[in-house]
């Protein structure tokens, strides 16, 4: 392989990079939001390409760019990155990896670089679209194809580069004679010394055969300010459908949310009503309904010590998802931070542990229970053991293919240090606290012997209620959810939080409502058990979350590897996981308050 060429015109297979990058001139006075400051460019600065992983969706094992047989530099220095670039496999490294190009273009790997902060892109040209050209990260490592009037299936390789740069200029000179603003500058010299053979074919790749991979780049003067610089990135393919989508979604669900609080309001006020005016004794033993189970509603549930830590655990993934969709609705996480939300969440979950401890304990002392450092351990351990362990396996799987994807030991000591260092410990602090604080006192007064539950309509079967209990909160994400599945899996971006946010503070009224309801029809049906079913209720939607992963699969995604696959369901399993958690947290404290609530508001002799 022979040494990079700059300025030669190849003829081989040829890749031309947009890269719209903004690069600012001299002084600049502009302010980006997440604190981010322009860089300043002057007459005779280098610009720097840094080469970042290899990307495919057919494989999802991201790998260096140096594992394949690319031209290195004298020195390769692997750039500073934050925890979440880690997590996420943006690594710059020297692999000792030795991989043949065939096998990454087969699973079109595409290769992927950046310029002050921007990745690179291919311009794509689309006459069916709004927008008559869209980017795609990146280039594919090369193609597989024929020539003309040969059946032989050959791979070939880009080894020529073409970069368009595209800088805004807030004060400059010109050098030299210009005819006009818009001058198109390019670095190709037609008096290279060296010369290239067999130019107008593309570049096969052979064994044992030196590959000379060249460059050139053109300037074009851009109008685009440094601040709107990231506006093409973002802009969403298909965005009428998308936002068509996300409205229609957000109507309907609101509709619905709007008839069951209704509903709901129309039948309690008549029936507290009704049960405040019995007043003579033949009247209160012809009542009916959720009152007569007065006496049990707030009975101890069956292991209520993990129904505590659930519920701890709940309200710790909550406020790490409301901290996080609040920062990037405002602008905060930016994606010229790349990691950084990745990041922000995992310190957002360390330190929301001081809420986990205080909740579990609060509703473990309801429940009469005294050993809180018992329940403190399985609140700090029982949610991140679990996570960390599917994690690990993972990252073994991972680490099995040499793929840059896995986390380092170092990032997983750090993981640990995050946990037991700084987590576990406010978890601990959360829960003293809230031991210390006098017990949650019920409204009633619980009968020593327990009411005998009397059969239930087929519609009140427990596993019946609770997986129709998940659909409204599915429903509520769906669409959405799609599109985020598209940003992880097709590496594609995401950064429509402000409505994303939206959705978030619908499924947290869809959870509250479809469970006080199911709650309510239980109470009515003389069914007391309502501690882990309203827990259950809304947290099945985590089962459609899970199935709708797996119809994505087979239906979206191209993953060739078994191994991928292992890893698409880990993750899947993993995300599933966690939003049965923060659901079912939801669904439990909307029953827990409309259960106070309504049996503090009639009278019980």
């Amino acid at each position: 392989m022979a040494g990079v060429s700059l300025a030669l015109r190849l003829g081989v297979s040829f890749i031309k990079f947009s890269s719209l990058f903004l690069l600012l001139a001299y002084h600049s006075h502009s302010f980006y939001l997440p604190g981010v400051a322009p860089q300043d460019f002057i007459t005779g600065a280098e610009l720097k390409v840094k080469v970042n992983k290899l990307t495919s969706t057919k494989t999802q094992l991201p790998y260096s760019y140096y594992s394949l047989p690319y031209c290195p530099p004298d020195h390769i220095v692997d750039s500073a990155e934050n925890l979440g670039e880690v997590l996420r496999g943006d690594r710059i490294e020297n692999s000792p990896y030795v991989f043949q190009m065939r096998e990454k273009i087969d699973d079109d790997y595409r290769v992927n670089m950046i310029l002050d902060n921007l990745p690179l892109v291919v311009p794509i040209p689309r006459f069916d679209q709004e927008n008559a050209v869209v980017y795609q990260h990146g280039f594919q490592v090369g193609l597989k194809g024929q020539y003309a009037g040969s059946k032989d299936q050959k791979h070939f390789i880009h080894n020529h580069l073409t970069f368009t740069v595209k800088p805004f200029s807030i004060k400059h000179d010109y050098d030299g004679q210009w005819k006009n603003e818009n001058t198109r500058l390019t670095t190709c010299d037609p008096h290279a010394r060296r010369a290239v053979t067999s130019s107008e074919s593309p570049q096969v790749i052979e064994d044992k055969k030196d590959v000379i991979f060249t460059y050139d780049v053109a300037f074009e003067e851009s109008e685009v300010k440094w601040v709107f610089r990231w506006d093409t990135y973002l802009l969403m393919a298909d965005g009428q459908i998308h936002w068509f989508s996300i409205v229609n979604s957000l109507m309907i669900v609101l509709f619905l949310s709007g008839m069951v609080a209704m509903i709901m309001l129309r039948t309690l006020y008549r029936d507290i009503s009704k049960y405040n005016q019995l007043e003579t004794q033949e009247e209160a033993q012809e009542e009916t309904g959720w009152k007569l189970v007065h006496g049990d509603v707030f009975r101890r549930p069956t292991n209520s010590d993990l129904l505590c830590v659930y519920a701890g655990t709940g309200v710790q993934f909550f406020g790490m998802i409301l901290v996080t969709m609040m920062f990037a609705a405002l602008g905060f996480l930016s994606p010229s931070n790349r990691g950084g939300l990745m990041t922000v969440m995992l310190l957002l979950w360390v330190f929301m542990g001081l809420f986990a401890g205080y909740a579990s304990a609060r509703l473990y002392k309801m429940f009469k229970g005294t050993e809180w450092k018992k329940i403190t351990l399985k609140t700090a351990f029982i949610f991140p053991a679990t996570i960390f362990t599917i994690f690990f396996f993972l990252n073994a799987l991972i680490w099995g293919e040499k793929s840059s994807g896995a986390v380092p030991f170092g990032t997983m000591f750090a993981l640990v240090f995050l946990w037991f260092g700084i987590s576990v410990p406010l978890v601990f602090a959360g829960s003293y606290i809230g031991f210390k604080k006098p017990g949650i006192e019920d409204p009633v007064k619980t009968n020593k012997i327990p009411r005998q539950i009397p059969e239930q309509a087929w519609y009140m079967n427990p596993a019946f209620s609770i997986l129709i209990g998940g659909v409204l909160p599915f429903g509520a994400v769906f669409i959405e959810l799609f599109f985020i599945l598209t940003s992880i899996w097709l590496h594609q971006f995401y950064y429509i939080f402000g409505f994303l946010f939206i959705v978030f503070v619908i499924l947290i009224v869809t959870c509250a409502e479809i469970t006080i309801v199911l709650c309510y029809f239980q109470l009515c049906g003389e069914d007391y058990l309502w501690w882990w079913r309203s827990y259950l209720t809304s947290g099945s939607s985590a089962i459609y979350l899970f199935l709708y992963a797996a119809f994505y699969f087979f239906t979206k995604l191209d993953i060739t590897k078994p191994v991928s696959g292992i890893l698409y369901f880990g993750y899947m399993l993993i995300a599933s996981y966690a939003f049965f958690v923060l659901t079912g947290t939801i669904g439990f404290y909307a029953c827990f308050w409309f259960t106070r609530l309504i049996y503090s508001s009639v009278k019980i002799d």
